[in-house]
């Protein structure tokens, strides 16, 4: 896959920078750490698939904090972690539609032969690098085994 992520996210950081965006560009600058951290960790240079996996792991993340921000009633906080979500989304693919999730599934089930719940590892697995990026792996799994469990 070619790289088109990490140069977006540099030009959106000078621009934050030139506009004086400090939650937006200390949002980026967040992205770009998380993207260095795994480059300088593995000493190689991410391609738009890992940098994808990296930001994916960055939206769980803000997604659990969101929940929890919102649980104990800290808008603030939770203010924040919706605003990094957003952005972070706008560097993801294109979200698959429910019924693309469906058909994915419904060929990984047949490729794999899943035949039962106990099957759904080999099916996850299968999924994981066509969806990474483009579905929630939770509601992914939830699809998976309401379709496995009939």
């Amino acid at each position: 896959m070619s790289n088109t992520i990490k140069p977006k996210i540099t030009d959106d950081m000078k621009s934050a920078m030139r506009a004086k965006d400090k939650q937006r560009l200390g949002a980026i600058r967040l992205i770009q750490a998380a993207i260095k951290q795994r480059e300088v960790d593995e000493r190689i240079s991410l391609d738009d698939t890992q940098v994808i996996v990296v930001l994916d792991k960055m939206l769980k993340q803000r997604r659990d904090a969101l929940a929890q921000y919102e649980k104990a009633e800290r808008k603030d906080l939770a203010e924040q972690e919706s605003f990094e979500i957003k952005l972070i989304q706008t560097y993801m693919p294109q979200a698959l539609t429910e019924s693309e999730l469906a058909e994915l599934i419904e060929a990984a089930i047949s490729e794999t032969g899943a035949v039962s719940v106990k099957d759904m590892g080999k099916v996850m697995g299968h999924l994981k690098p066509k969806v990474q990026g483009r579905a929630d792996m939770r509601s992914l799994s939830a699809h998976i085994k309401q379709r496995l469990g009939k």
